[in-house]
C-alpha cells in the first residue's frame, strides 16, 4: 500500500470550521486562527501553549505576546530540548503543545549535506577530521527524515511522556507561510 501524498496528510485551516471540534477554543485552535485567520489578539498573561517548532529563518508566526512558550530547534526535534519541554509544563503550567514541522527542512536527508556541512566548517577555522567526527555522531540525533512523519512520531512521543498533555502535529508549508493539520494514521 502507497503512502498517502502530502496534501491528503495535510488539513489545511481555511475557515475556523475547517478546524476540528476536539481544537476548537484550544490553545492550539486559537493559535490556527491567530496564525491562519487573522483573529484579533486576546491578552494573555500567561503562555496557554508550548510551541516547538524548526529554527529555520522562513517561517515566523502570528501570535499574541505572552500567548506560547516557544522552542525552536532543528526539525521541531525536542529530544535534546526536553527539559525545556518539562519546565514549560511543570512550572509554566501549560498542558498544550502545537509541534511544527515544515516543508523543505534542511534536517530531513542531513546525508546529502555532508560535504556542504563539513566545507562550511573548515571554511570557518574548523580542522576536516573534527567536522567530519562533528557530522558522523551528530546525524543519527538530528536527521528527521520526512517532515510529516517525523512530526507525528515526535507528538506520539511527546504524548507518552506527557500524558495529561495534549499534543498537536503541524506543519508549516514555507510555499505559502501558513499551518495545516497533520492527519494522523
Amino acid at each position: 500500500m502507497s503512502r498517502p501524498s502530502e496534501p491528503d496528510r495535510l488539513l489545511p485551516v481555511r475557515d475556523s470550521y475547517d478546524i476540528p471540534s476536539r481544537l476548537r477554543d484550544t490553545p492550539v485552535g486559537r493559535l490556527l486562527e491567530y496564525h491562519n485567520l487573522d483573529r484579533p489578539f486576546d491578552r494573555y498573561d500567561r503562555a496557554a501553549l508550548l510551541i516547538g517548532m524548526c529554527m529555520d529563518h522562513r517561517k515566523q508566526l502570528r501570535l499574541p505576546d505572552q500567548f506560547a512558550y516557544i522552542l525552536r530547534a532543528g526539525g521541531a526535534n525536542l529530544r535534546p530540548s526536553e527539559f525545556k519541554v518539562s519546565y514549560a509544563i511543570a512550572v509554566g503550567g501549560v498542558r498544550s503543545i502545537a509541534l511544527i514541522g515544515h516543508t523543505e527542512c534542511g534536517m530531513s536527508g542531513l546525508a546529502s549535506r555532508r560535504d556542504d556541512f563539513i566545507a562550511g566548517l573548515v571554511d570557518v577555522g574548523w580542522d576536516r577530521d573534527e567536522a567530519e567526527r562533528h557530522f558522523r555522531e551528530s546525524v543519527p540525533l538530528f536527521e528527521i527524515g520526512d517532515e510529516i512523519d517525523f512530526v507525528v512520531a515526535e507528538s506520539r512521543r511527546l504524548r507518552a511522556r506527557y500524558p495529561a498533555v495534549s499534543v498537536a502535529p503541524l506543519i508549516y508549508r514555507v510555499e505559502d507561510g501558513r499551518l495545516y493539520l497533520v492527519r494522523e494514521p
